[in-house]
């Protein structure tokens, strides 16, 4: 996730080939597990899960997967205990990257993590040593439907928003990251089409790769973390990536 992207990103994700669709779908399914489990398998009672389901609707995740998951977690069928890891460390050229996981195996996941960061020029540090570079912001994406600037900042506003920019064919709001829920949720019952609410990192600076080499190891780091099971979330301040390369 560049910070600058998230419409290209959210493109990209719904044209995705179907293997990696499969992975969507499975890094999904490994949250509604976790917040399943936490708060149980209604999500009229789980704010968290309601947001999940709404998550693995705008990445096409079929309906029977969604009750499929839910009912796995809720049953005996879900054996795994998953735990949130955080790694944070640096690419070529210092890009900051933060690395969220949901795993099984602490020391598998810590082990391939690592490994990705050593062999593609970067090096993997300790808490905390770049996420002072990030803030947390939610972002709703609105398909933009030809609405009047002033009564979309009204209801914007309405539902909880900080702030909101009008693209051509999306509007992308900003607000409280805890409140991305019930935001997205306020505008939905205003009738606007939700393409994705979710909490980010947003860098604080960026940092530009001009070496070809650089360029290319970045790339294979991203993709590498990206394609990786147990990883949920990357964020980095990379930020003259090549648009068809743009990670979330």
């Amino acid at each position: 996730m560049s910070g600058h992207s998230k419409w290209a990103n959210i493109k990209r994700k719904k044209e995705a080939t179907d293997s990696a669709k499969a992975k969507i779908f499975t890094k999904i399914g490994r949250e509604m597990a976790v917040v399943v489990k936490e708060g149980g398998p209604d999500p009229a009672n789980n704010a968290k899960l309601r947001d999940l389901i709404a998550k693995a609707k705008a990445n096409n995740v079929p309906n029977d997967n969604i009750d499929r998951i839910i009912k796995k977690a809720a049953g005996d069928g879900e054996k795994n205990n998953y735990e949130d890891m955080v790694y944070e460390g640096y690419g070529p050229s210092g890009v900051a990257v933060i690395v969220e996981c949901l795993t099984d195996n602490k020391n598998r996941t810590a082990g391939d993590i690592r490994h990705y960061f050593d062999k593609f020029g970067g090096n993997l540090g300790t808490s905390g040593c770049v996420s002072f570079m990030f803030s947390d912001r939610g972002t709703v994406i609105l398909e933009n439907n030809g609405a009047d600037e002033d009564k979309l900042m009204e209801d914007c506003m309405e539902a909880g928003a900080d702030d909101f920019n009008v693209e051509d064919d999306v509007v992308e709001i900003s607000c409280d990251p805890n409140s991305v829920g019930s935001v997205r949720e306020a505008l939905e019952k205003m009738g606007y089409a939700v393409l994705s609410a979710e909490a980010e990192k947003i860098p604080s600076t960026y940092t530009n790769l001009e070496d070809e080499d650089a360029i290319r190891k970045m790339g294979l780091l991203l993709e590498h973390l990206e394609d990786n099971d147990d990883v949920q979330n990357v964020f980095h301040n990379w930020g003259n990536m090549p648009e068809d390369e743009e990670e979330d």
